[in-house]
Protein backbone atom coordinates (compact mmCIF):
# COMPACT_ATOMS: atom_id res chain seq x y z
CA UNK A 1 0.00 0.00 0.00
CA UNK A 2 1.47 3.18 -1.38
CA UNK A 3 1.83 6.10 1.49
CA UNK A 4 0.59 9.75 0.93
CA UNK A 5 1.08 12.61 3.24
CA UNK A 6 -1.19 15.20 3.69
CA UNK A 7 -0.99 18.84 4.59
CA UNK A 8 -4.36 20.37 6.34
CA UNK A 9 -5.64 17.09 6.74
CA UNK A 10 -7.90 18.08 9.34
CA UNK A 11 -9.38 20.77 6.74
CA UNK A 12 -12.17 20.91 4.52
CA UNK A 13 -11.09 19.78 1.63
CA UNK A 14 -7.93 17.62 2.87
CA UNK A 15 -10.36 15.44 4.78
CA UNK A 16 -12.53 14.81 1.99
CA UNK A 17 -9.28 13.93 -0.23
CA UNK A 18 -8.10 11.29 2.40
CA UNK A 19 -11.45 9.51 2.77
CA UNK A 20 -11.22 9.52 -1.42
CA UNK A 21 -7.60 8.11 -1.44
CA UNK A 22 -8.32 5.55 1.51
CA UNK A 23 -11.24 4.39 -1.18
CA UNK A 24 -8.68 4.36 -3.67
CA UNK A 25 -6.55 2.17 -1.93
CA UNK A 26 -4.20 4.44 -0.34
CA UNK A 27 -2.21 4.65 2.79
CA UNK A 28 -2.67 8.50 4.38
CA UNK A 29 -0.68 10.59 7.17
CA UNK A 30 -2.20 13.70 7.99
CA UNK A 31 0.03 16.74 9.29
CA UNK A 32 -2.13 19.69 10.62
CA UNK A 33 -1.00 22.40 13.13
CA UNK A 34 -5.33 23.09 13.68
CA UNK A 35 -4.56 26.50 13.77
CA UNK A 36 -7.76 26.72 12.09
CA UNK A 37 -9.16 23.20 11.93
CA UNK A 38 -10.02 20.62 15.00
CA UNK A 39 -9.41 17.03 15.07
CA UNK A 40 -13.56 16.39 14.52
CA UNK A 41 -13.03 15.38 10.92
CA UNK A 42 -11.00 12.82 11.79
CA UNK A 43 -13.56 11.17 13.24
CA UNK A 44 -15.99 10.92 11.12
CA UNK A 45 -13.16 9.65 8.38
CA UNK A 46 -12.26 7.04 10.64
CA UNK A 47 -16.16 6.22 10.56
CA UNK A 48 -16.34 6.29 7.21
CA UNK A 49 -13.74 4.28 5.87
CA UNK A 50 -12.85 2.20 8.77
CA UNK A 51 -8.88 3.33 8.77
CA UNK A 52 -7.72 5.34 11.55
CA UNK A 53 -5.30 8.01 10.31
CA UNK A 54 -2.62 9.82 12.13
CA UNK A 55 -2.43 13.18 12.09
CA UNK A 56 1.37 14.81 13.29
CA UNK A 57 -0.22 18.60 15.08
CA UNK A 58 2.82 20.03 13.12
CA UNK A 59 3.04 24.46 12.33
CA UNK A 60 5.10 23.63 8.66
CA UNK A 61 6.39 26.67 8.96
CA UNK A 62 9.09 25.31 11.50
CA UNK A 63 11.41 23.52 9.55
CA UNK A 64 12.85 21.42 12.07
CA UNK A 65 9.44 19.78 12.90
CA UNK A 66 8.36 19.48 9.46
CA UNK A 67 11.91 17.57 8.64
CA UNK A 68 10.91 15.24 11.71
CA UNK A 69 7.60 14.59 9.95
CA UNK A 70 9.26 12.99 6.79
CA UNK A 71 12.21 11.43 8.72
CA UNK A 72 9.44 8.98 10.68
CA UNK A 73 8.03 8.51 7.03
CA UNK A 74 10.78 7.69 4.54
CA UNK A 75 8.39 5.85 2.28
CA UNK A 76 5.82 8.41 1.24
CA UNK A 77 5.12 8.59 -2.37
CA UNK A 78 3.92 11.99 -2.99
CA UNK A 79 2.51 14.86 -0.98
CA UNK A 80 -0.83 16.41 -1.17
CA UNK A 81 0.06 20.29 -0.15
CA UNK A 82 -3.36 21.66 1.68
CA UNK A 83 -2.04 23.92 4.55
CA UNK A 84 -2.65 27.70 3.77
CA UNK A 85 -4.81 30.33 5.51
CA UNK A 86 -7.23 31.26 2.92
CA UNK A 87 -9.68 33.64 3.91
CA UNK A 88 -9.42 36.53 1.32
CA UNK A 89 -11.00 39.49 3.60
CA UNK A 90 -8.23 38.00 6.61
CA UNK A 91 -5.59 38.81 4.04
CA UNK A 92 -6.52 42.00 3.33
CA UNK A 93 -5.95 43.25 6.70
CA UNK A 94 -3.10 41.20 7.76
CA UNK A 95 -0.97 40.56 4.12
CA UNK A 96 2.23 39.90 6.55
CA UNK A 97 0.59 36.81 8.45
CA UNK A 98 -0.34 35.14 5.13
CA UNK A 99 2.92 35.43 2.99
CA UNK A 100 4.51 34.07 6.19
CA UNK A 101 2.83 30.99 6.74
CA UNK A 102 1.77 30.23 3.37
CA UNK A 103 4.93 30.63 1.74
CA UNK A 104 7.14 30.08 4.66
CA UNK A 105 5.30 26.65 5.02
CA UNK A 106 5.54 25.51 1.38
CA UNK A 107 9.01 26.23 0.97
CA UNK A 108 10.12 23.94 3.83
CA UNK A 109 7.57 21.58 2.44
CA UNK A 110 10.07 21.64 -0.86
CA UNK A 111 13.35 21.27 1.48
CA UNK A 112 11.91 17.98 2.66
CA UNK A 113 10.43 16.84 -0.33
CA UNK A 114 14.09 17.56 -2.13
CA UNK A 115 15.86 15.94 0.63
CA UNK A 116 13.78 12.74 1.08
CA UNK A 117 13.48 12.38 -2.51
CA UNK A 118 9.93 12.45 -2.68
CA UNK A 119 8.98 12.06 -5.97
CA UNK A 120 5.50 13.71 -7.00
CA UNK A 121 3.92 16.84 -5.05
CA UNK A 122 0.05 18.21 -5.62
CA UNK A 123 -0.39 21.80 -4.57
CA UNK A 124 -3.32 22.96 -3.80
CA UNK A 125 -3.62 25.99 -5.87
CA UNK A 126 -6.74 28.39 -6.60
CA UNK A 127 -8.51 30.23 -9.28
CA UNK A 128 -7.79 33.27 -8.02
CA UNK A 129 -4.44 33.32 -9.97
CA UNK A 130 -6.45 34.55 -12.67
CA UNK A 131 -7.58 37.52 -10.91
CA UNK A 132 -10.27 39.84 -12.44
CA UNK A 133 -9.73 38.27 -16.03
CA UNK A 134 -12.15 38.81 -19.02
CA UNK A 135 -11.26 36.01 -20.52
CA UNK A 136 -13.80 33.51 -19.62
CA UNK A 137 -13.96 30.85 -19.07
CA UNK A 138 -10.72 30.32 -18.11
CA UNK A 139 -7.97 27.88 -19.48
CA UNK A 140 -5.03 26.98 -17.92
CA UNK A 141 -2.96 29.38 -20.48
CA UNK A 142 -5.13 32.08 -19.37
CA UNK A 143 -2.74 34.96 -18.17
CA UNK A 144 -2.05 35.56 -14.50
CA UNK A 145 -4.15 38.49 -13.37
CA UNK A 146 -3.30 41.20 -11.17
CA UNK A 147 -4.01 39.27 -7.93
CA UNK A 148 -6.73 40.98 -5.93
CA UNK A 149 -5.94 39.95 -2.28
CA UNK A 150 -2.99 38.57 -0.52
CA UNK A 151 -4.36 35.57 -0.31
CA UNK A 152 -4.53 35.04 -4.21
CA UNK A 153 -0.73 36.59 -4.55
CA UNK A 154 0.19 33.97 -1.68
CA UNK A 155 -1.01 31.35 -4.85
CA UNK A 156 0.82 33.06 -7.87
CA UNK A 157 4.06 33.18 -5.87
CA UNK A 158 3.25 29.63 -4.12
CA UNK A 159 3.00 28.30 -7.88
CA UNK A 160 6.21 30.46 -8.82
CA UNK A 161 8.10 28.57 -5.89
CA UNK A 162 7.02 25.71 -6.73
CA UNK A 163 7.90 26.12 -10.98
CA UNK A 164 11.62 27.26 -10.22
CA UNK A 165 11.62 23.89 -8.23
CA UNK A 166 10.76 21.45 -10.64
CA UNK A 167 12.72 23.01 -13.29
CA UNK A 168 15.79 22.53 -11.61
CA UNK A 169 14.66 18.71 -9.39
CA UNK A 170 13.26 15.47 -10.26
CA UNK A 171 9.80 15.71 -8.02
CA UNK A 172 6.86 15.50 -10.30
CA UNK A 173 4.41 18.63 -9.58
CA UNK A 174 0.76 19.00 -9.98
CA UNK A 175 -0.59 22.43 -9.76
CA UNK A 176 -4.56 22.08 -9.57
CA UNK A 177 -6.50 25.22 -9.30
CA UNK A 178 -9.40 24.90 -7.77
CA UNK A 179 -12.91 27.19 -8.05
CA UNK A 180 -15.31 27.27 -5.30
CA UNK A 181 -15.78 24.17 -3.38
CA UNK A 182 -19.00 23.84 -1.41
CA UNK A 183 -21.16 20.81 0.19
CA UNK A 184 -20.44 17.87 2.17
CA UNK A 185 -19.61 14.33 1.79
CA UNK A 186 -22.93 12.62 0.95
CA UNK A 187 -22.72 10.61 4.79
CA UNK A 188 -22.95 14.35 6.63
CA UNK A 189 -19.78 12.68 8.64
CA UNK A 190 -17.82 15.34 7.01
CA UNK A 191 -18.13 18.77 5.94
CA UNK A 192 -16.84 22.44 6.05
CA UNK A 193 -16.33 23.23 9.56
CA UNK A 194 -15.05 26.82 9.95
CA UNK A 195 -13.91 28.40 13.28
CA UNK A 196 -15.55 31.42 13.88
CA UNK A 197 -17.68 33.15 11.99
CA UNK A 198 -17.29 32.01 8.03
CA UNK A 199 -16.29 33.78 4.78
CA UNK A 200 -17.05 31.47 2.01
CA UNK A 201 -20.49 31.46 1.01
CA UNK A 202 -22.08 27.98 1.52
CA UNK A 203 -21.37 27.77 5.23
CA UNK A 204 -22.75 31.46 5.37
CA UNK A 205 -25.83 30.40 3.63
CA UNK A 206 -26.74 26.92 5.86
CA UNK A 207 -25.40 28.92 9.13
CA UNK A 208 -28.41 31.36 8.09
CA UNK A 209 -30.70 28.77 7.47
CA UNK A 210 -29.85 27.26 11.04
CA UNK A 211 -29.95 30.37 12.98
CA UNK A 212 -26.65 30.67 13.91
CA UNK A 213 -25.86 33.61 11.84
CA UNK A 214 -29.59 36.08 12.04
CA UNK A 215 -29.35 37.44 8.47
CA UNK A 216 -26.61 36.81 5.84
CA UNK A 217 -25.25 39.64 3.16
CA UNK A 218 -24.38 39.45 -0.05
CA UNK A 219 -21.97 41.56 -0.57
CA UNK A 220 -22.35 43.15 -4.25
CA UNK A 221 -25.56 43.62 -6.01
CA UNK A 222 -24.92 45.57 -8.82
CA UNK A 223 -21.66 44.02 -10.63
CA UNK A 224 -22.31 43.75 -14.74
CA UNK A 225 -23.63 40.61 -13.97
CA UNK A 226 -27.05 38.77 -14.93
CA UNK A 227 -28.42 39.33 -11.66
CA UNK A 228 -25.80 41.98 -10.03
CA UNK A 229 -24.14 39.74 -7.83
CA UNK A 230 -20.62 37.49 -8.34
CA UNK A 231 -20.57 34.66 -10.69
CA UNK A 232 -18.23 32.25 -9.30
CA UNK A 233 -17.81 28.23 -10.72
CA UNK A 234 -18.78 25.75 -7.41
CA UNK A 235 -17.73 22.66 -7.22
CA UNK A 236 -18.91 19.49 -4.65
CA UNK A 237 -16.23 19.06 -2.60
CA UNK A 238 -15.90 15.07 -3.54
CA UNK A 239 -15.20 15.99 -6.35
CA UNK A 240 -12.25 18.36 -5.85
CA UNK A 241 -11.31 15.14 -3.58
CA UNK A 242 -11.69 12.85 -6.45
CA UNK A 243 -9.23 15.22 -8.44
CA UNK A 244 -6.67 15.14 -6.33
CA UNK A 245 -5.74 11.45 -6.34
CA UNK A 246 -6.33 10.86 -9.78
CA UNK A 247 -3.49 14.38 -10.37
CA UNK A 248 -1.54 12.01 -7.51
CA UNK A 249 -1.88 8.22 -9.92
CA UNK A 250 -1.04 10.47 -12.87
CA UNK A 251 2.26 11.05 -11.75
CA UNK A 252 2.89 7.62 -10.64
CA UNK A 253 1.92 6.11 -13.50
CA UNK A 254 3.91 8.62 -15.50
CA UNK A 255 1.89 9.84 -17.50
CA UNK A 256 2.90 13.66 -16.95
CA UNK A 257 4.54 15.52 -20.50
CA UNK A 258 6.36 18.18 -17.73
CA UNK A 259 7.69 18.30 -14.41
CA UNK A 260 4.92 20.74 -13.52
CA UNK A 261 1.31 20.65 -15.04
CA UNK A 262 -1.49 22.85 -14.23
CA UNK A 263 -5.34 21.84 -14.20
CA UNK A 264 -8.37 23.60 -13.45
CA UNK A 265 -10.91 22.05 -11.29
CA UNK A 266 -14.70 23.59 -11.72
CA UNK A 267 -17.45 22.65 -13.16
CA UNK A 268 -17.36 24.83 -15.96
CA UNK A 269 -20.72 26.61 -14.83
CA UNK A 270 -20.82 30.18 -13.66
CA UNK A 271 -23.80 30.48 -10.85
CA UNK A 272 -24.30 34.21 -9.35
CA UNK A 273 -24.44 34.11 -5.64
CA UNK A 274 -27.81 35.04 -5.57
CA UNK A 275 -28.50 31.91 -7.77
CA UNK A 276 -26.58 29.70 -5.10
CA UNK A 277 -29.21 31.24 -2.56
CA UNK A 278 -31.94 30.08 -4.73
CA UNK A 279 -31.13 26.71 -4.65
CA UNK A 280 -30.54 26.30 -1.13
CA UNK A 281 -34.09 27.78 -0.98
CA UNK A 282 -35.26 25.45 -3.16
CA UNK A 283 -33.48 22.11 -1.71
CA UNK A 284 -34.30 23.24 1.93
CA UNK A 285 -37.82 24.48 1.85
CA UNK A 286 -36.52 27.46 3.58
CA UNK A 287 -36.76 30.95 2.99
CA UNK A 288 -33.04 32.79 3.60
CA UNK A 289 -32.69 35.70 5.73
CA UNK A 290 -30.17 38.14 3.76
CA UNK A 291 -29.97 41.54 2.54
CA UNK A 292 -28.03 43.09 -0.71
CA UNK A 293 -24.88 45.02 0.62
CA UNK A 294 -21.59 46.65 -1.02
CA UNK A 295 -18.70 44.35 -2.47
CA UNK A 296 -15.81 43.53 -0.34
CA UNK A 297 -12.18 44.53 -0.82
CA UNK A 298 -10.47 41.35 -2.49
CA UNK A 299 -13.29 39.95 -4.41
CA UNK A 300 -13.17 38.92 -8.24
CA UNK A 301 -16.69 39.75 -9.69
CA UNK A 302 -16.98 36.57 -11.80
CA UNK A 303 -14.89 33.83 -12.90
CA UNK A 304 -15.97 30.05 -13.85
CA UNK A 305 -13.62 27.49 -15.65
CA UNK A 306 -13.23 25.69 -18.81
CA UNK A 307 -12.19 22.33 -17.30
CA UNK A 308 -11.39 19.75 -20.43
CA UNK A 309 -7.55 19.49 -19.86
CA UNK A 310 -8.50 17.54 -16.46
CA UNK A 311 -11.02 15.54 -18.41
CA UNK A 312 -8.71 14.70 -20.90
CA UNK A 313 -5.89 13.97 -19.11
CA UNK A 314 -6.69 13.01 -15.15
CA UNK A 315 -9.87 11.24 -16.60
CA UNK A 316 -11.56 13.27 -14.08
CA UNK A 317 -15.75 14.29 -14.31
CA UNK A 318 -17.26 16.41 -11.90
CA UNK A 319 -20.50 14.27 -10.70
CA UNK A 320 -22.09 16.87 -8.80
CA UNK A 321 -24.58 20.00 -9.74
CA UNK A 322 -25.33 22.59 -7.52
CA UNK A 323 -28.62 21.39 -5.61
CA UNK A 324 -26.23 18.36 -4.95
CA UNK A 325 -24.01 20.69 -3.30
CA UNK A 326 -26.42 22.30 -1.15
CA UNK A 327 -28.05 19.34 0.15
CA UNK A 328 -25.24 17.94 1.37
CA UNK A 329 -24.33 21.04 2.67
CA UNK A 330 -27.10 21.60 4.87
CA UNK A 331 -27.20 17.78 5.64
CA UNK A 332 -23.63 18.60 7.06
CA UNK A 333 -24.93 21.52 8.66
CA UNK A 334 -28.15 19.82 10.23
CA UNK A 335 -25.87 16.87 11.26
CA UNK A 336 -23.52 19.52 13.31
CA UNK A 337 -26.91 21.07 15.17
CA UNK A 338 -28.40 17.21 15.93
CA UNK A 339 -24.94 16.08 17.41
CA UNK A 340 -25.02 19.49 19.79
CA UNK A 341 -28.20 18.89 20.81
CA UNK A 342 -27.73 15.21 21.50
CA UNK A 343 -24.51 16.17 23.48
Amino acid sequence: MQKVLVTGGCGYIGAHTIVDLINNGFEVVSVDSNIRSTTQLLDGIEKITGKKVRNYKVDLCNLEDTHAVFHENRDIVGVIHFAALKTVPESVANPLYYFQNNLSSLVNILKCVKEFNVPNLVFSSSCSVYGNTKALPVVEETPIGEAQSPYARTKQMGEQIIEDYARVNDTQCILLRYFNPVGAHPSALIGELPLGKPDNLVPVITQTAIGKIPKMVVYGHDFDTRDGSCIRDYIHVTDIAAAHTKALQYLIDHKNESNCEIFNLGTGNGVTVLEAIKAFEKISGLKLNYELGPGRPGDVIAIYANNNKAKEKLGWEPKMGIEDMMRTAWQWEVSLRDKVRNN
